[in-house]
């Protein structure tokens, strides 16, 4: 009778052992199956090192219990009965890939401890923050400028407009606050009379803010500058329609909300 295969068939608690160490959520069996560990988002590519090494320490050749949800993607437990998904994520090695339940509880801990890759150099981000050397060239030596004769002129008339309204207004909330960390809500809103296909949206925290993740929008920070832009589902906004995203972030001491905010280069009205 043909054994059935460890992943495309036996759905139970079955014993194998991890031979190799692909990546900090993918490994391969004894049986020579490559799998990839349910719940694990891809690791973040500054911590990608760190997430291997965890990995090794944990996995490699220890005998492990694994469980098939579909082709290719297990439920790993160490000898001990510990979910391996949930200790990576609660030590801050990788990401959940839907941040709900008690994985969501692990990453905010992992966050609020900056540890792993929510730490330097990584600080939450796919890649570590570069720097930027600014050349100070001095000024040119003052050049004396002879008074010359004044002449009368004529002021012309001074003609005031009255600028358009912008076309897009924000709206910044707060969903919720904890010791050292908080849950953001940012909802945008075209207002101009042409649909919006494609944004960014970026503002500036004031007492040193960081956002951890965010959904409905890909995120990238350099110190207190932030920049979201749409994803699939919020890239596109019609007229008089609104997308919403939320984040997590952590702060010490004050969290003063944003004031200003612009959309593709454009100021946006706030509330």
């Amino acid at each position: 009778m043909r054994q059935p295969t460890l992943v495309n068939e036996a759905r139970g608690d079955v014993p194998a052992v991890v031979r190799a160490v692909v990546d900090g959520r993918t490994v391969e069996l004894d049986t020579g199956e490559r799998v990839e560990v349910s719940l694990l988002a891809q690791p973040a590519d500054c911590w990608a090192a760190g997430a291997r090494t965890f990995a090794e320490k944990w996995l490699l050749g220890k005998t492990v219990r694994v469980s098939a949800l579909t082709p290719g993607e297990v439920n790993l437990r160490l000898d001990d009965g510990t979910d391996y998904a949930s200790l990576a994520v609660r030590e801050g090695v990788l990401r959940a890939q839907t941040a709900a339940g008690s994985l969501a509880d692990a990453e905010l801990g992992a966050a609020r401890e900056d540890r792993g890759l929510w730490g330097a150099p990584c600080n939450g981000m796919d890649a570590a923050p570069t720097t930027t050397t600014t050349t100070t060239t001095a000024a040119p030596p003052a050049q004396r400028v002879e008074p010359q004769e004044s002449k009368s002129t004529t002021t012309p008339p001074v003609v005031t407009t009255t600028p358009p309204p912008p076309p897009c207004a924000v709206v910044y909330r707060l969903d919720g606050q904890w010791q050292d960390g908080f849950q953001g809500k940012i909802t945008i809103r075209n207002t101009g009379g042409a649909p919006i296909n494609g944004w960014t949206l970026r503002w500036s925290f004031a007492d040193g803010q960081s956002v951890r993740q965010m959904w409905n929008a890909s995120v990238s920070q350099r110190g207190s500058a932030v920049t979201a832009a749409g994803v699939e589902n919020t890239r596109s906004i019609s007229p008089r329609g609104e997308v919403e995203i939320g984040f997590l972030g952590t702060f010490r001491g004050r969290n003063t909300a944003p004031t200003s905010f612009s959309l593709n280069g454009t100021a946006c009205a706030t509330s």
